[in-house]
């Protein structure tokens, strides 16, 4: 059949092909044209090759937690990669824009590359600035940040305060202590988490002492000193690596027979470099396990080590499914239109995701159930589900 019929075939017969679906003649490649035809191709354009879908992806990339952020970067990278071989997203190839996780910089940079969507950012700090400028500009957030003071802006498919406190209180109960010390870094999501578990603690009849600690510092030995002057049995650490190798380390060095518990930002193989195995294996964690370790990863993991000839970590897997969801959602609904993928993206319901089975609360835009665990480092330092937890 001649080219020109099969495209007027295609067009006649409603434009409800599928975006997989492809037509060659000559050197033109037709992919998609169903989602993006609308009476008419305007002059001057005819047949041209569709505009890339532009995603950010916002997340620590320098700095302390680089190992997280090109973890991160790889996960939504090689889930774009898939999606490209596959046609695209609704016949569009995908574009990643790489945004180290900056107040204000880097939405304003986003925006200026004309960003459609953004999975991100990663710290909750920057996620309480940067995701109602997102929101406000209609470029779609799927971030990666856990303070409840997000929810509502956009959607996650990462683990939230109020189901991370849970988790740890849970923990700290079982193991029958009354006497906790608590030291906070007074960024936004770990004052947050540290303010629920001290409130679910205390609820159970637990004592509680919280100091704050400044980030950066070189060590963190007067503070710890006032933590232990209490005697507590467990020590709760809310802070992010690297200041947490720095509390564990000081603390195994004290003597003390307090268990050292650092809270889920510090769930970061840099953290058993930095703080060495041995004060690692020390220590309890809440968290996510390492990628290889979820059940239903599998398919992420051999893909991540044959793509980037390395392990993957914790939370590239969370961005490989954001972008995921993300593609499914804008298949389903045939647009990329802010406020009619927001809606569906909020109606998700038992999407089947590497990190686990994905629902979405469709007033915050929260993960239902999500995986988070007590966890320990095992001898090979890899954070692993604690068998006694």
């Amino acid at each position: 059949m001649p080219y020109g019929w099969r495209v007027l075939n295609v067009l006649e017969a409603g434009l409800n092909f599928h975006r997989r679906t492809f037509f060659f003649g000559d050197s033109f490649l037709l992919a998609g044209v169903a989602n993006r035809f609308n009476g008419g191709f305007p002059e001057g354009q005819a047949w041209s090759r569709p505009e890339p879908l532009l995603i950010g992806l916002e997340a620590p990339l320098s700095g302390d937690q680089r190992a997280n952020g090109r973890d991160i970067w790889r996960g939504a990278k090689l889930a774009a990669e898939q999606v490209n071989r596959e046609g695209g997203i609704l016949g569009r190839r995908v574009k990643l824009l790489r945004a180290d996780d900056q107040p204000i910089l880097s939405g304003s940079y986003l925006r200026r590359r004309g960003a459609d969507a953004v999975i991100g950012p990663y710290n909750s700090a920057v996620g309480v600035i940067n995701l109602p400028w997102y929101v406000d500009k209609k470029i779609l957030p799927v971030h990666l940040t856990s303070t409840n003071q997000t929810d509502g802006l956009g959607v996650t498919v990462q683990p939230k305060n109020d189901q991370i406190a849970p988790v740890d209180i849970a923990y700290i109960t079982s193991r029958e202590v009354t006497r906790v010390s608590m030291l906070v870094d007074p960024s936004d999501f770990t004052s947050d988490l540290a303010d629920q578990v001290e409130k679910g603690l205390e609820a159970e009849g637990v004592e509680v002492k919280r100091f704050s600690i400044t980030p950066g510092s070189a060590d963190y030995q007067a503070e710890i000193a006032q933590a232990l002057a209490s005697n507590p049995q467990l020590v709760y650490s809310s802070s992010y690596y690297p200041e947490g190798s720095k509390i564990a380390r000081d603390l195994v060095a004290s003597g003390t027979s307090a268990e050292p518990f650092m809270c889920l930002s510090n769930v970061d193989a840099a953290f058993v470099t930095e703080a060495g195995l041995k004060v690692a294996r020390r220590c309890t964690f809440s968290g996510t396990p390492e990628s290889a370790q979820l059940p239903d990863a599998q398919n992420y993991v051999n893909a991540y080590r044959e793509r980037f000839d390395r392990e993957p970590n914790v939370w590239g897997a969370f961005t490989y499914d954001s972008l995921k969801l993300l593609d499914t959602t804008m298949e389903e609904v045939g647009s990329t239109r802010y406020k009619t993928v927001l809606d569906q993206l909020r109606q998700t319901t038992g999407y089947e995701g590497q990190t686990g089975r994905i629902s979405i609360d469709r007033i915050t835009g929260n993960r239902v159930k999500v995986p988070v665990f007590a966890l320990r480092v095992n001898g090979q330092g890899t954070f692993v589900v604690k068998d006694d937890a």
